[in-house]
């Protein structure tokens, strides 16, 4: 029977517990013969990455029990794992050291303990070798030096490897032709990924490079070798990531369609696409925010597979004719599925879920858009979702605006138990794409270049408003939050309107000249693309910094960090904190042990999502059904 109760004090079987432990993440890695493999980061193991086999359809097992396969190149990581003719690679996060795993025999480590950190394996079988991206820390603990190197599978590599390319400031994932010749991105300061990359070639044993794409073609990312010795690769020189092709030093659109056919190069991933026999592309794209899957033919034309499911994103793999793949639902848990690229059939393998959910709890993500002073801003609504309470008739829901991070990065429509935490206790949320976002082309990428904290902040404060304009949200009781870059925005938000009435920041950025001055390599210059060069910009980075901007904050604040965070160090959150309470303002901060930048234990998300519950409470005035003990 459904009662009436106001809106925040409905009583909901999504608790904490089962935000911190109800998923685990799943990602998709490949096939050797029959056997498909794939990692699970469990946050009921503190984040722990484990290697999965499943073996003709039996039951999977961890075949790393001792091991956490995280790199952290380029501090995001990625590319820990690479496997190929029955040989498997990776990287183990508390020593930093490689590993070789083959069939009746226990992983051993094939690189030297000490400064190198290791990512992106490439194995060449037939040789017993691996090319691989390596950071050297010797020289520096801020500034490493990157090289492509080969790993020798049977040797120590006492030398850390032998050196193939050295020189870019930044190298990412290699890949190897049945030849032997290998092709790599990379890319120097102040650029980032997104922004503007090369492509390079060389022989896999030494000698001259060549230049495989670049210089206009701006972000050019995950090349890939065809059968017939041309190289794949994305370009987003037409204002999307397109398919182009290289063959014997001529470079080839392959088509021009309105869509992003891969995300931003934050971690290293393989290409997101399968180079197929008919000479088709399996791939996947996003079209008004959503994921649609597919190939892409010899013409140019696209065909969308009907999965006869929600899709909110994609991650697909090389393999081919049928690849193992994660997806995305907006109304079930993700999980990994085998596809079959010839007939578009989907098999399950995997769940990342381990609850069943009555569909009746689940909010469907509503496409929210307004017209902003660039264009049309995107963002999905998480509509109040109870299927035993509703509200007073006439009263609107809190809404909590969330601004992802990044911020060159993007919020899919997905099923998450961290928004149904909040939607089924009677909230609204509005999760905003902020220009700048990926996922709808260069151009509103671009919105951001030189006014971050200006396009992202005014898109998010104007957001709510539409909202409540709209009748679809309370415009006395709205509350931002965010994590790294979106934490940022929240801060700037703060300091910038009056609109909120509240503020949560996970590990937020409360001072970008100190940002600038102490954020690790890969980040080094990226706020001379968002804000302005620095120290010639110092004036900018002080106006648009939240801690130097205090005067026009008026609300409370729970500021939540990482004691180990190297991208936002945790002296801006005491900072911020301090500067808050200087106001006579609530300023709630927790910083926690052994968590780094985003949170991975699942006792850290519990705590998270019980302070935050409590604190919304507090500010807005209702008492949650189950409020903190």
């Amino acid at each position: 029977m459904t009662t009436v109760a106001p809106h925040g004090t409905w009583a909901s079987p999504i608790e904490a517990d089962l935000v911190a432990g109800g998923a685990v993440g799943l990602t998709a890695l490949s096939r050797l013969g029959q056997d498909l493999h794939w990692l699970v980061a469990d946050p009921s193991q503190g984040g722990r990455v484990s290697l999965w086999r499943q073996s003709d359809g039996g039951p999977a097992r961890d075949l790393t029990p001792q091991h956490n396969l995280r790199s952290s190149v380029h501090e995001y990581g990625g590319g820990a794992v690479g496997l190929a003719g029955g040989l498997i690679v990776f990287t183990d996060l508390a020593s930093g050291r490689v590993h070789l795993l083959e069939a009746g025999r226990p992983p051993r480590p094939i690189s030297p303990a000490g400064a190198y950190r290791y990512a992106g394996f490439a194995i060449v079988p037939e040789r017993r070798l691996v090319v691989c991206l390596r950071q050297d820390f010797a020289g520096s603990t801020t500034q490493p030096d990157d090289a492509l190197v080969v790993l020798d599978l049977d040797g120590t590599n006492a030398a850390g490897g032998r050196v193939l390319a050295q020189g870019a400031d930044f190298y990412y994932a290699p890949q190897v032709s049945a030849d032997g010749r290998v092709v790599w991105m990379e890319w120097d300061h102040p650029e980032m990924p997104w922004t503007r990359t090369r492509l390079r070639a060389s022989d896999l044993d030494g000698g001259p490079s060549w230049a495989v794409a670049g210089d206009q073609d701006g972000s050019v990312v995950h090349p890939c070798w065809d059968r017939d010795g041309s190289i794949v690769y994305l370009s987003d020189a037409s204002g999307h990531w397109n398919f182009k092709r290289w063959r014997n030093g001529v470079n080839q659109v392959l088509h021009q369609h309105p869509y992003d056919f891969c995300g931003p190069a934050w971690v290293l991933t393989p290409p997101p696409y399968a180079l197929l026999e008919d000479g088709s592309i399996g791939c996947s794209w996003l079209d008004q925010g959503r994921a649609q899957v597919g190939r892409l033919g010899p013409d140019g034309r696209l065909e969308r597979f009907d999965l006869d499911l929600d899709l909110a994103w994609a991650e697909l793999g090389p393999d081919q004719p049928v690849g193992l793949v994660g997806l995305g639902f907006s109304d079930r848990p993700s999980g990994l599925f085998q596809l079959d690229w010839r007939s578009g059939r989907i098999q399950p393998v995997a769940r990342s879920g381990r609850v069943e959910l009555d569909p009746a709890w689940v909010a469907h993500p509503q496409d929210f858009s307004w017209n902003g002073p660039d264009g049309e801003v995107h963002a999905w609504y998480y509509p109040p979702t109870n299927p035993d309470q509703v509200a007073p008739a006439g009263h609107r829901p809190p809404v909590i605006v969330t601004s992802h991070g990044g911020p060159t990065a993007y919020s899919a429509p997905d099923f998450s138990l961290k928004r149904l935490f909040w939607t089924s206790r009677g909230l609204g949320l509005l999760d905003v794409n902020y220009g700048g976002s990926t996922g709808y082309g260069r151009a509103y990428r671009e919105r951001l270049r030189g006014r971050w904290g200006l396009t992202d902040v005014a898109d998010c404060v104007q957001g709510p408003v539409e909202l409540a304009r709209a009748g679809l949200g309370d415009p006395a009781r709205l509350a931002i939050s965010g994590g790294s870059a979106g934490g940022f925005t929240t801060l700037a938000a703060l300091c910038q309107s009056d609109v909120f009435a509240a503020g949560i920041s996970l590990y937020g950025i409360g001072d970008l000249e100190a940002m600038a001055r102490d954020t690790h390599k890969f980040e080094s210059h990226y706020l001379d693309w968002l804000v302005a060069p620095y120290p010639a910009g110092r004036q900018i980075y002080q106006e648009r910094s939240p801690i130097h901007r205090l005067d026009r904050l008026s609300c409370p604040m729970l500021i939540l960090q990482g004691a180990d965070d190297l991208v936002v160090p945790p002296d801006q959150a005491t900072a911020m904190a301090e500067a808050v309470r200087a106001k006579g303002l609530t300023a709630d901060l927790v910083i926690y042990p052994g968590e780094g930048h985003g949170f991975r234990r699942a006792d850290t998300i519990r705590d998270q999502y019980r302070r935050m519950e409590d604190f919304l409470g507090r500010v807005f005035g209702y008492r949650p059904a189950r409020p903190i003990s």
